[in-house]
Protein backbone atom coordinates (compact mmCIF):
# COMPACT_ATOMS: atom_id res chain seq x y z
CA UNK A 1 0.00 0.00 0.00
CA UNK A 2 2.65 2.50 1.05
CA UNK A 3 4.26 1.67 -2.18
CA UNK A 4 1.60 2.41 -4.13
CA UNK A 5 1.00 5.76 -2.84
CA UNK A 6 4.80 6.50 -3.25
CA UNK A 7 4.62 5.69 -6.62
CA UNK A 8 1.46 7.56 -6.90
CA UNK A 9 3.18 10.33 -5.97
CA UNK A 10 6.18 10.63 -8.13
CA UNK A 11 3.67 10.02 -10.74
CA UNK A 12 2.02 13.10 -10.04
CA UNK A 13 5.30 15.24 -9.89
CA UNK A 14 6.56 13.68 -13.28
CA UNK A 15 3.42 14.57 -14.70
CA UNK A 16 2.66 18.00 -13.09
CA UNK A 17 2.15 21.04 -14.94
CA UNK A 18 3.63 24.78 -14.73
CA UNK A 19 -0.40 25.89 -15.47
CA UNK A 20 -2.62 26.88 -12.32
CA UNK A 21 -5.65 25.46 -12.10
CA UNK A 22 -8.57 27.63 -10.97
CA UNK A 23 -11.77 27.47 -9.53
CA UNK A 24 -14.43 29.42 -6.98
CA UNK A 25 -12.52 28.32 -4.47
CA UNK A 26 -9.16 29.69 -5.37
CA UNK A 27 -9.55 32.21 -8.11
CA UNK A 28 -9.52 35.61 -6.42
CA UNK A 29 -6.92 34.11 -3.99
CA UNK A 30 -4.44 33.34 -6.88
CA UNK A 31 -6.10 36.38 -9.25
CA UNK A 32 -5.36 39.18 -6.99
CA UNK A 33 -3.26 42.00 -8.18
CA UNK A 34 0.05 41.23 -6.85
CA UNK A 35 1.28 39.75 -10.02
CA UNK A 36 0.31 39.92 -13.54
CA UNK A 37 -2.47 36.90 -14.97
CA UNK A 38 -2.85 34.94 -18.12
CA UNK A 39 -5.94 32.57 -17.92
CA UNK A 40 -7.71 30.58 -20.08
CA UNK A 41 -11.28 29.77 -19.89
CA UNK A 42 -12.16 26.45 -21.39
CA UNK A 43 -14.20 23.29 -21.37
CA UNK A 44 -13.10 19.68 -21.42
CA UNK A 45 -14.67 18.73 -24.69
CA UNK A 46 -13.97 21.92 -26.46
CA UNK A 47 -11.63 20.84 -29.98
CA UNK A 48 -10.26 24.36 -29.93
CA UNK A 49 -9.45 23.93 -26.42
CA UNK A 50 -7.58 20.57 -26.74
CA UNK A 51 -5.85 22.16 -29.68
CA UNK A 52 -4.45 25.10 -27.46
CA UNK A 53 -3.68 22.94 -24.96
CA UNK A 54 0.21 22.20 -25.75
CA UNK A 55 0.80 25.96 -26.84
CA UNK A 56 -0.50 26.59 -23.25
CA UNK A 57 1.87 24.03 -21.67
CA UNK A 58 4.72 25.77 -23.55
CA UNK A 59 3.30 29.38 -22.09
CA UNK A 60 3.31 28.18 -18.91
CA UNK A 61 6.89 26.41 -19.14
CA UNK A 62 8.20 30.25 -20.29
CA UNK A 63 7.43 31.56 -17.21
CA UNK A 64 8.19 28.83 -14.70
CA UNK A 65 11.37 31.52 -13.51
CA UNK A 66 9.24 34.55 -13.58
CA UNK A 67 6.21 32.93 -10.92
CA UNK A 68 7.09 36.42 -8.91
CA UNK A 69 5.70 38.19 -11.63
CA UNK A 70 2.97 35.92 -13.48
CA UNK A 71 1.13 33.21 -13.08
CA UNK A 72 -0.69 31.29 -16.13
CA UNK A 73 -4.14 29.38 -15.22
CA UNK A 74 -7.03 28.14 -16.51
CA UNK A 75 -10.78 27.34 -15.48
CA UNK A 76 -12.99 25.22 -16.17
CA UNK A 77 -15.38 27.28 -17.20
CA UNK A 78 -18.24 24.56 -18.25
CA UNK A 79 -17.74 23.20 -14.96
CA UNK A 80 -17.24 26.74 -12.54
CA UNK A 81 -20.61 28.54 -14.53
CA UNK A 82 -20.34 31.19 -11.77
CA UNK A 83 -16.54 32.32 -12.77
CA UNK A 84 -17.67 32.19 -16.69
CA UNK A 85 -20.28 34.20 -15.76
CA UNK A 86 -18.49 37.06 -13.93
CA UNK A 87 -16.07 37.57 -16.35
CA UNK A 88 -18.27 37.07 -19.51
CA UNK A 89 -17.35 34.13 -20.95
CA UNK A 90 -19.64 33.18 -23.78
CA UNK A 91 -17.20 30.84 -25.92
CA UNK A 92 -14.43 28.12 -25.54
CA UNK A 93 -11.29 29.13 -25.41
CA UNK A 94 -11.46 32.36 -23.82
CA UNK A 95 -8.35 33.87 -23.12
CA UNK A 96 -7.60 37.11 -20.37
CA UNK A 97 -4.93 39.21 -19.10
CA UNK A 98 -5.11 40.60 -15.70
CA UNK A 99 -2.05 43.31 -15.35
CA UNK A 100 -0.61 43.54 -11.44
CA UNK A 101 -2.63 46.09 -9.53
CA UNK A 102 -5.39 45.42 -10.88
CA UNK A 103 -8.50 42.57 -10.64
CA UNK A 104 -10.33 43.68 -14.30
CA UNK A 105 -9.78 41.40 -16.98
CA UNK A 106 -8.55 42.25 -20.39
CA UNK A 107 -9.62 40.54 -23.65
CA UNK A 108 -6.84 38.60 -25.52
CA UNK A 109 -7.14 38.10 -29.16
CA UNK A 110 -3.86 37.61 -30.18
CA UNK A 111 -2.47 34.31 -31.72
CA UNK A 112 -2.93 31.03 -30.42
CA UNK A 113 0.76 30.11 -30.68
CA UNK A 114 3.07 30.27 -27.42
CA UNK A 115 5.06 32.64 -28.67
CA UNK A 116 2.32 35.03 -29.72
CA UNK A 117 0.93 34.63 -26.32
CA UNK A 118 4.75 34.56 -24.17
CA UNK A 119 5.19 37.83 -26.34
CA UNK A 120 2.09 39.53 -25.40
CA UNK A 121 2.57 38.47 -21.66
CA UNK A 122 6.13 39.94 -21.87
CA UNK A 123 4.99 42.88 -22.99
CA UNK A 124 1.87 43.85 -20.64
CA UNK A 125 4.31 42.45 -17.28
CA UNK A 126 7.45 43.40 -18.43
CA UNK A 127 8.69 39.84 -17.48
CA UNK A 128 11.25 37.59 -19.42
CA UNK A 129 9.37 34.60 -20.24
CA UNK A 130 11.07 32.71 -23.18
CA UNK A 131 10.56 29.44 -25.07
CA UNK A 132 13.02 26.33 -25.01
CA UNK A 133 13.12 25.22 -28.52
CA UNK A 134 13.99 21.81 -28.90
CA UNK A 135 16.92 21.13 -31.41
CA UNK A 136 15.64 20.78 -34.57
CA UNK A 137 17.33 19.62 -37.92
CA UNK A 138 14.34 21.46 -39.88
CA UNK A 139 16.41 24.86 -40.89
CA UNK A 140 14.31 28.10 -40.01
CA UNK A 141 14.07 30.61 -43.22
CA UNK A 142 13.08 34.36 -42.99
CA UNK A 143 13.80 37.41 -44.98
CA UNK A 144 17.87 37.45 -43.49
CA UNK A 145 18.99 34.02 -45.33
CA UNK A 146 16.15 32.40 -47.48
CA UNK A 147 18.00 33.45 -50.32
CA UNK A 148 21.41 32.26 -48.75
CA UNK A 149 19.98 28.98 -48.38
CA UNK A 150 17.01 28.00 -50.86
CA UNK A 151 18.78 29.47 -53.11
CA UNK A 152 22.12 28.47 -52.54
CA UNK A 153 23.16 26.56 -56.20
CA UNK A 154 25.52 24.49 -54.12
CA UNK A 155 22.60 22.92 -52.40
CA UNK A 156 18.77 21.00 -53.08
CA UNK A 157 16.37 22.68 -50.55
CA UNK A 158 12.84 21.17 -49.79
CA UNK A 159 11.21 24.42 -48.43
CA UNK A 160 7.33 23.90 -46.26
CA UNK A 161 5.83 27.42 -46.01
CA UNK A 162 3.21 27.52 -43.14
CA UNK A 163 1.46 29.24 -40.80
CA UNK A 164 1.91 28.96 -37.18
CA UNK A 165 -2.13 28.30 -36.86
CA UNK A 166 -2.96 25.96 -39.60
CA UNK A 167 -3.89 22.43 -38.32
CA UNK A 168 -2.89 20.78 -41.19
CA UNK A 169 0.73 21.91 -41.11
CA UNK A 170 0.44 20.93 -37.20
CA UNK A 171 -0.05 17.56 -38.05
CA UNK A 172 2.61 17.42 -40.24
CA UNK A 173 5.11 18.65 -38.39
CA UNK A 174 6.89 16.01 -36.65
CA UNK A 175 6.66 14.27 -39.77
CA UNK A 176 9.08 16.79 -41.18
CA UNK A 177 10.95 16.95 -37.98
CA UNK A 178 11.71 13.29 -38.90
CA UNK A 179 12.47 13.81 -42.34
CA UNK A 180 14.72 17.00 -41.16
CA UNK A 181 16.78 14.19 -39.18
CA UNK A 182 17.06 11.93 -41.94
CA UNK A 183 19.30 13.99 -44.02
CA UNK A 184 20.79 15.80 -41.13
CA UNK A 185 24.10 14.66 -41.94
CA UNK A 186 24.08 16.00 -45.42
CA UNK A 187 25.25 19.44 -46.21
CA UNK A 188 23.92 19.76 -49.77
CA UNK A 189 20.54 18.08 -48.81
CA UNK A 190 18.14 20.54 -46.72
CA UNK A 191 15.25 20.16 -44.92
CA UNK A 192 13.71 24.19 -44.47
CA UNK A 193 10.80 25.46 -43.53
CA UNK A 194 9.09 29.11 -43.38
CA UNK A 195 6.76 31.27 -41.35
CA UNK A 196 4.88 32.57 -44.50
CA UNK A 197 2.13 33.86 -42.40
CA UNK A 198 4.82 36.28 -40.87
CA UNK A 199 6.79 36.34 -43.61
CA UNK A 200 4.42 37.19 -46.04
CA UNK A 201 6.61 38.78 -48.41
CA UNK A 202 8.31 35.67 -49.21
CA UNK A 203 5.15 33.54 -49.33
CA UNK A 204 3.65 36.07 -51.94
CA UNK A 205 7.21 35.69 -54.06
CA UNK A 206 6.63 31.79 -54.50
CA UNK A 207 2.86 32.28 -55.02
CA UNK A 208 2.19 30.28 -52.24
CA UNK A 209 -2.07 30.82 -51.37
CA UNK A 210 -2.55 27.85 -48.47
CA UNK A 211 -0.38 26.30 -45.78
CA UNK A 212 1.25 23.98 -46.23
CA UNK A 213 2.80 24.78 -49.67
CA UNK A 214 6.12 22.80 -50.32
CA UNK A 215 8.65 23.70 -52.72
CA UNK A 216 11.71 22.39 -54.10
CA UNK A 217 14.50 24.87 -54.90
CA UNK A 218 17.24 22.25 -57.29
CA UNK A 219 21.02 23.32 -57.33
CA UNK A 220 20.80 23.78 -60.86
CA UNK A 221 17.51 25.42 -61.19
CA UNK A 222 16.26 28.98 -61.02
CA UNK A 223 12.78 28.42 -60.19
CA UNK A 224 11.13 25.78 -57.74
CA UNK A 225 9.51 22.79 -58.12
CA UNK A 226 6.06 22.07 -56.74
CA UNK A 227 5.72 19.10 -54.14
CA UNK A 228 3.32 17.11 -54.83
CA UNK A 229 4.24 13.86 -53.46
CA UNK A 230 2.61 12.44 -50.68
CA UNK A 231 2.90 13.52 -46.84
CA UNK A 232 4.21 10.41 -44.72
CA UNK A 233 7.40 10.42 -43.85
CA UNK A 234 9.15 7.69 -46.39
CA UNK A 235 7.37 9.94 -49.55
CA UNK A 236 9.77 12.57 -48.29
CA UNK A 237 12.59 10.73 -47.61
CA UNK A 238 12.25 8.86 -51.38
CA UNK A 239 11.86 12.47 -52.89
CA UNK A 240 14.72 14.00 -51.41
CA UNK A 241 16.98 10.73 -52.06
CA UNK A 242 16.31 10.73 -55.68
CA UNK A 243 16.34 14.09 -56.15
CA UNK A 244 19.72 14.50 -54.36
CA UNK A 245 21.33 11.30 -55.55
CA UNK A 246 21.19 9.70 -52.09
CA UNK A 247 20.35 6.76 -50.05
CA UNK A 248 19.24 8.12 -46.66
CA UNK A 249 16.93 5.99 -44.40
CA UNK A 250 14.63 6.72 -42.00
CA UNK A 251 16.36 8.22 -39.00
CA UNK A 252 18.96 8.94 -40.83
CA UNK A 253 20.77 5.51 -41.61
CA UNK A 254 22.27 4.69 -45.07
CA UNK A 255 20.70 1.83 -47.48
CA UNK A 256 22.74 -1.03 -48.69
CA UNK A 257 23.72 0.89 -52.21
CA UNK A 258 25.27 4.31 -50.57
CA UNK A 259 28.85 4.50 -51.74
CA UNK A 260 28.61 2.04 -54.10
CA UNK A 261 30.31 2.73 -58.06
CA UNK A 262 28.69 0.00 -60.14
CA UNK A 263 31.59 -0.31 -62.33
CA UNK A 264 33.86 -0.67 -59.49
CA UNK A 265 31.40 -3.27 -58.02
CA UNK A 266 32.50 -5.35 -61.33
CA UNK A 267 35.93 -4.81 -60.81
CA UNK A 268 35.97 -6.05 -57.13
CA UNK A 269 34.64 -9.23 -58.44
CA UNK A 270 37.08 -9.22 -60.79
CA UNK A 271 40.24 -8.63 -58.90
CA UNK A 272 38.90 -11.44 -56.38
CA UNK A 273 39.68 -14.09 -58.83
CA UNK A 274 42.24 -12.40 -60.79
CA UNK A 275 45.72 -14.07 -60.81
CA UNK A 276 47.10 -10.38 -61.71
CA UNK A 277 45.37 -8.30 -59.28
CA UNK A 278 48.03 -5.54 -60.15
CA UNK A 279 46.43 -4.77 -63.64
CA UNK A 280 43.19 -4.48 -62.19
CA UNK A 281 44.14 -2.59 -59.47
CA UNK A 282 45.61 -0.48 -61.76
CA UNK A 283 42.40 -0.63 -63.57
CA UNK A 284 40.56 0.21 -60.93
CA UNK A 285 42.67 2.98 -60.00
CA UNK A 286 41.85 4.84 -63.28
CA UNK A 287 37.93 4.28 -62.84
CA UNK A 288 37.93 5.63 -59.27
CA UNK A 289 39.52 9.01 -60.19
CA UNK A 290 37.52 11.85 -59.43
CA UNK A 291 34.90 9.75 -57.87
CA UNK A 292 35.11 10.48 -54.04
CA UNK A 293 36.46 8.82 -51.05
CA UNK A 294 33.88 6.19 -51.51
CA UNK A 295 35.44 4.86 -55.05
CA UNK A 296 39.08 5.14 -53.52
CA UNK A 297 38.16 3.44 -51.12
CA UNK A 298 37.60 0.14 -53.70
CA UNK A 299 41.27 0.05 -54.60
CA UNK A 300 42.59 0.61 -50.44
CA UNK A 301 40.37 -2.69 -50.29
CA UNK A 302 42.18 -4.22 -52.84
CA UNK A 303 45.74 -3.28 -51.91
CA UNK A 304 44.67 -5.19 -48.23
CA UNK A 305 43.76 -7.76 -50.05
CA UNK A 306 46.76 -8.42 -51.78
CA UNK A 307 48.94 -7.50 -48.85
CA UNK A 308 47.19 -9.40 -45.90
CA UNK A 309 45.25 -12.21 -48.32
CA UNK A 310 41.41 -12.50 -48.95
CA UNK A 311 40.89 -13.01 -45.15
CA UNK A 312 40.64 -8.82 -44.94
CA UNK A 313 37.38 -8.57 -46.01
CA UNK A 314 35.48 -10.75 -44.11
CA UNK A 315 37.85 -9.32 -40.81
CA UNK A 316 37.02 -5.40 -41.99
CA UNK A 317 33.44 -6.47 -42.17
CA UNK A 318 32.91 -7.66 -38.89
CA UNK A 319 35.08 -4.72 -37.15
CA UNK A 320 32.97 -2.56 -38.82
CA UNK A 321 29.67 -3.41 -37.51
CA UNK A 322 30.72 -3.54 -34.07
CA UNK A 323 32.14 -0.18 -34.45
CA UNK A 324 28.55 0.93 -36.19
CA UNK A 325 27.29 -1.16 -33.04
CA UNK A 326 28.45 1.74 -30.57
CA UNK A 327 27.96 5.13 -29.94
CA UNK A 328 30.05 7.05 -32.97
CA UNK A 329 29.61 10.32 -34.76
CA UNK A 330 27.07 11.06 -37.32
CA UNK A 331 29.94 11.48 -39.70
CA UNK A 332 31.85 8.33 -38.88
CA UNK A 333 28.99 6.05 -38.89
CA UNK A 334 28.21 7.33 -42.55
CA UNK A 335 31.79 6.79 -43.41
CA UNK A 336 31.86 3.28 -41.98
CA UNK A 337 28.21 2.12 -43.42
CA UNK A 338 29.77 2.91 -47.15
CA UNK A 339 32.71 1.28 -46.06
CA UNK A 340 30.83 -2.02 -45.18
CA UNK A 341 28.99 -1.18 -48.36
CA UNK A 342 31.68 -1.34 -50.68
CA UNK A 343 33.53 -4.79 -48.58
CA UNK A 344 30.19 -6.26 -49.55
CA UNK A 345 30.84 -6.11 -53.44
CA UNK A 346 33.95 -8.01 -52.70
CA UNK A 347 31.96 -10.52 -50.73
CA UNK A 348 29.46 -11.10 -53.23
CA UNK A 349 28.61 -14.07 -54.53
CA UNK A 350 29.94 -13.78 -58.11
CA UNK A 351 33.23 -12.94 -56.58
CA UNK A 352 33.11 -16.31 -54.46
CA UNK A 353 31.98 -18.41 -57.04
CA UNK A 354 35.01 -17.70 -59.36
CA UNK A 355 37.37 -17.98 -56.64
Amino acid sequence: MLFALVLASALSIVLSSNVVDLDNSNFDQVVNGDKSAFVEFYAPWCGHCKALAPEYEKVADAFVREKDRVVVAKVDADKEKDLAKRFGVTGYPTLKFFPKGSTEAEAYSGGRTAEDIVKFINEKSGARGFIKKAVSSVVDLDDSNFNSIALDTTKDVLVEFYAPWCGHCKRLAPVYEKVGDAFKNDANCVVAKVDADGHRDLGSRFGVSGFPTIKFFPRDATEPEDYSGGRDEQDFIDFLNTKCGLHRTSGGGLKAEAGRVGALDELAVKFMSADDKAAVIEEATKAAEGLGTSAEYYVKVMKKVQDKGADFVQTETDRLSRLLDGSISDTKRDTFQQRKNVLAAFLSTDAHSEL
